[in-house]
């Protein structure tokens, strides 16, 4: 607690704006509102700056990885061409192949990141890489509309939460509650929403 008091006003700053951004991003993605997206790369920008600086470079790649994603999110929902595939669906064996894939890279590149940032691994630093692996599949489904990605965030959600507040990152800790919270709620939204256009007359 005494790091979090003695933090400089800037980095404060920073966190407390991450956190907004953060808490809006997810509001919007749960709303299926494409400002989900610009809200998102300011809130991981920022997020990866601070991971950087504290040195939990799994969690700073994983972050470094939403702002890309979340450009590459916004292209594909602002796609005219794409927006009947943009509906909400299930993934199907291709899509989980790929989210697969992302998870069993994600473990090799994060591990090999601590290992060129010359980086003892720690016992926590096995959920932070398990974490990174799941989010990053995660930010595969969101891109693509998959009710899944609800799923694997409420799963990692619960991974990251007690290591924040382990390592005394106050802000990101409740910002993860509030994210798990909203991301409890958009499942059970989408799933309705799934469940009204299965049920549709074609």
């Amino acid at each position: 607690m005494l790091n979090f008091i003695t933090k400089p006003i800037f980095d404060l700053t920073l966190e407390a704006l991450a956190f907004i951004f953060g808490i809006l991003s997810v509001w919007y993605g749960r709303k299926e509102d494409i400002k989900v997206y610009p809200t998102g790369i300011i809130a991981t920008a920022i997020t990866t700056y601070l991971l950087y600086k504290a040195a939990y470079y799994g969690d700073m790649l994983v972050n470094a990885y939403f702002t890309i994603m979340s450009i590459y999110g916004w292209l594909v929902w602002n796609s005219k061409q794409q927006q009947q595939a943009n509906s909400i669906g299930k993934a199907n064996l291709r899509d989980k192949y790929i989210a697969f894939l992302l998870f069993d890279l994600t473990l090799l590149f994060v591990r090999i990141a601590y290992y060129l940032f010359d980086t003892a691994l720690a016992t926590e630093n096995y959920f932070d890489i398990l974490a990174s692996a799941i989010f990053f599949s995660a930010m595969y489904f969101m891109a693509h509309k998959k009710i899944e990605n609800w799923q694997l965030w409420i799963v990692g959600n619960f991974i990251v939460i007690p290591l924040y507040f382990y390592r005394e990152l106050y802000f990101l800790g409740v910002q993860y509650v509030i994210f798990n919270y909203l991301a409890v709620r958009a499942f059970y939204e989408w799933k309705q929403k799934l469940t009204k256009t299965t049920d549709s007359p074609v």
